[in-house]
């Protein structure tokens, strides 16, 4: 089944290109503006141009998909003592301790058959105490370096100069690796050394000698366990996969095929010797991890990229800190490759070097984006003839090619990216691309490695994001001028004869209008990412213990689903259990609000650990998991429910929930002690709400109310209930001693015993 779908995908892949081929053989020969003057004719050219680009780069994609099966490494299954020993570098420059600390934890929790051969060392460009303290309380190496010139080559290398491992691995700060990250990496290495026979692996009785098969480099995807500012800001986190997937888990892996992939920078193995034979890691580049992967390639190794998620960490959660960090991948890729001369190395394959022109092509993808967007406003608002074609021969020649081209992105990205997103994107990060790309292309450099920053709960001010937009909105403004003017007096088949031009403008004013929404940002609330969890729970009081399961996590908080209401104090700490397969943390926990789920009730807690093995757990039971953020598109999502959401959220009131007590509906009457009557409405432990009864009472009024269980509430008139007009509020004055007596999280069940025995 699954080799008859792929036939068909290569089939549409194979169609979509020979379609599109058509069309710029078509564009080139009969479409070019030759009689209406230089300035047309050198538009259309430069459209022309940027067509051909971005459709040609598409076609190395999809080839690449169509091999990539072939391409694909087996993890062999080795013998334990053949594991070597491994050198695990995380590298910091000036982030928190806080931050440090989760990927250090989960670091010294990676799974392997003798953790002695694993040696943890905290790389600190900046040799911070409070750095060596940290490495000290986990028991890991700490390598300080001061005064560095070399930014985090330079770390990594005098890392490499202290240590001796065959292997190392490195993580950036934020990246936590999961348990398994070692089990799933490091095995690619001793391919060399094993052969499969049937369904078992077996040593070889002489190791393949083949420089081609030695691997140099295995990288994991980069994956963010935080919403990405397009997911955040744009109201998507449910529906989109970050924007980031699309490149790590799939053009990455793709380039297995051409032996081209990217290193970038962390959750990554990489072999010593490839290392050594390259003279360590490049000075001469801020992108210091993708030209190391150029160069490992050039000295004969094989680089291998797997789709399989091991490690997450935080994304960048300000827009100039996106911008910032973009700017930096564009121009510090182009200067590796000016560095390596990696498009026209002898030292790689025509098929790697193809790969390496189109990442630098892609880089000026971001001025294609501005092509397309200025090509239909300068035909419909200034009247340039830039393309020379007749409704018919377009509908002919584009409508088919486009319509399978939009089929065949989809099919490209499995399902993590699509044409309108992508084109979203591009059209959100191309103001700020253009001019460093074009300088970087003409060896204008820029040198300053400055680290992203990566603070979650940070966000960019109201009067930056406008600034930032300025270039946006001039764009949006032209292109509505343009289709008003354009569409003004027309009707019928001048209409008609319009509505290609009206598709393009309409397209590229809704993708606009995301970045306009991009740029208006969104409020954060939260300073830690709340990861979605379903782990077993004990909350303890004193009344007894109560089991629920958890909604959410964090770092300095939880939510957890309880199927009946529990009496938690509001006044008073309580304590937690928490525990999975693998880890178990207790801990000392605040309430913060209570709010019914469907069928369930939600508790959220503030949450703090009760000793400090206990804090180690808590953080592995965070982050030792998947993400819960989307790692496919929800496919029935179109830009019109995004359009609408975006409204709907953004003109939305934001509401705090307050409440830290369950409110139980009852609606059934109840009698007294002393035979009075009234009409019980709800109450939430501490108070009663009632309607009817005699007089409405008196303030200080006392009942008793005789439980079916024979359970005594008492109970004492407050007065009417604010905001709620027609009824009375009763507090229960003996809630400490139903507490104490174990009788207060039955109460619930008693009511419902009692009107079950009334109606019966």
């Amino acid at each position: 089944m699954f080799k008859k779908s792929e036939g068909r995908r290569n089939a549409l892949f194979v169609v979509t290109m020979v379609l599109m081929t058509i069309y710029l053989l078509w564009r080139l020969l009969f479409t070019l503006p030759v009689h209406d003057g230089p300035l047309n004719m050198a538009c259309g050219i430069l459209l022309l141009i940027a067509e051909t680009v971005t459709v040609t780069t598409t076609f190395e994609l999809l080839i690449q998909k169509m091999r990539l099966g072939k391409s694909s490494l087996e993890l062999p299954d080795i013998l334990p003592e053949d594991y070597p020993d491994i050198d695990v570098l995380i590298a910091t420059h000036d982030e928190d301790v806080a931050l440090l600390r989760k990927t250090v934890n989960a670091c010294t929790f990676m799974d392997y058959p003798d953790k002695r051969k694993v040696h943890i060392f905290l790389c600190d460009d900046g040799n911070r105490p409070e750095m060596a303290s940290l490495a000290t309380d986990f028991g890991i190496g700490y390598l300080g370096l001061a005064d560095n010139t070399h930014a985090k080559s330079g770390n990594y290398n005098n890392a490499l100069a202290h240590t001796t491992s065959p292997l190392v691995a490195t993580f950036d700060a934020d990246m936590i690796p999961r348990h398994t990250f070692l089990m799933r990496t490091v095995p690619y290495f001793l391919l060399s050394r094993y052969e499969r026979e049937g369904a078992m692996w077996q040593r070889r009785e002489t190791p393949e000698t083949d420089p081609a098969q030695r691997i140099g480099l295995v990288q994991t995807p980069q994956s963010f366990y935080n919403p990405d500012l397009f997911q955040f800001n744009l109201y998507a986190e449910g529906d989109i996969p970050n924007e980031q997937d699309f490149f790590s888990r799939e053009i990455n892996v793709m380039r297995n095929t051409s032996n081209a992939i990217a290193y970038t920078g962390s959750n990554t193995v990489i072999l010593r010797q490839a290392l050594d034979d390259i003279g360590g890691f490049p000075y001469e580049t801020i992108t210091e991890d993708f030209e190391t992967s150029v160069r490992i390639q050039q000295e004969g190794y094989v680089t291998y990229a797997t789709s399989e998620v091991q490690a997450a960490g935080l994304s960048v959660t300000t827009i100039d800190g996106l911008i910032g960090q973009r700017v930096r991948w564009g121009r510090g890729i182009i200067h590796s490759l000016q560095n390596t001369h990696a498009i026209v190395s002898s030292k790689l394959p025509l098929k790697a070097r193809v790969t390496y022109l189109n990442s630098f092509l892609y880089w000026w993808s971001f001025f294609n984006r501005l092509v397309f967007i200025l090509a239909p406003i300068l035909f419909a608002l200034f009247g340039f003839r830039i393309v020379n074609a007749g409704l018919m021969p377009i509908i002919i020649v584009w409508l088919p090619s486009y319509f399978f081209y939009s089929i065949a992105m989809r099919f490209l990205s499995s399902d993590i990216r699509n044409q309108r997103w992508s084109q979203v994107v591009d059209t959100i990060l191309m103001p700020y691309l253009i001019v460093p790309v074009f300088l970087e292309t003409i060896h204008v450099h820029a040198r300053k490695f400055r680290v992203t920053r990566k603070d979650a709960g940070t966000t960019t001010t109201r009067l930056r994001a406008c600034a930032l937009a300025i270039p946006t909105l001039a764009l949006f403004v032209l292109s509505s001028v343009a289709l008003a003017s354009f569409v003004w007096g027309k009707y019928g088949m001048a209409l008609l004869q319009s509505s290609i031009i009206i598709f393009w403008i309409s397209y590229n004013a809704i993708a606009l209008l995301y970045a306009l929404f991009f740029m208006l940002g969104r409020p954060v609330h939260r300073s830690s990412a709340r990861i979605a969890a379903d782990e077993y729970v004990i909350v303890h009081g004193r009344s007894g213990d109560h089991e629920a399961r958890t909604a959410d996590m964090s770092d300095a908080g939880l939510a957890l689903l309880s199927e009946e209401p529990l009496y938690v104090p509001d006044d008073r700490q309580v304590s937690l259990t928490i525990s999975t397969s693998r880890y178990e943390a207790d801990m000392t926990a605040s309430l913060v609000y209570v709010h019914p789920r469907g069928d369930k009730w939600l508790y959220a807690f503030s949450v703090t650990p009760e000793s400090e093995q206990d804090g180690r757990q808590y953080l592995q039971i965070v982050y030792d998991r998947p993400h819960s953020l989307p790692e496919r598109m929800n496919l029935w999502d179109t830009a019109w429910d995004d359009i609408v959401r975006n409204v709907r959220r953004r003109l939305a009131r934001e509401r705090t929930r307050q409440r830290k007590s369950p409110r139980i509906s009852i609606d059934r009457t109840v009698t007294f002690a002393d035979g009075t009557s009234c009409t019980l409405v709800d109450f939430n432990y501490h108070f009663l709400a009632v309607k009817g009864l005699d007089g409405d009472g008196h303030s200080g009024d006392a009942y008793v109310y005789v439980m079916g269980t024979g359970t005594k509430l008492s109970l004492r008139v407050v007065g009417p209930a604010p905001s709620r007009p027609g009824l009375t509020l009763l507090k229960v004055e003996n809630l400490t001693d139903l507490e104490e007596s174990g009788l207060i999280n039955v109460v619930a069940d008693d009511f419902a015993n009692r009107i079950m025995s009334e109606e019966a």
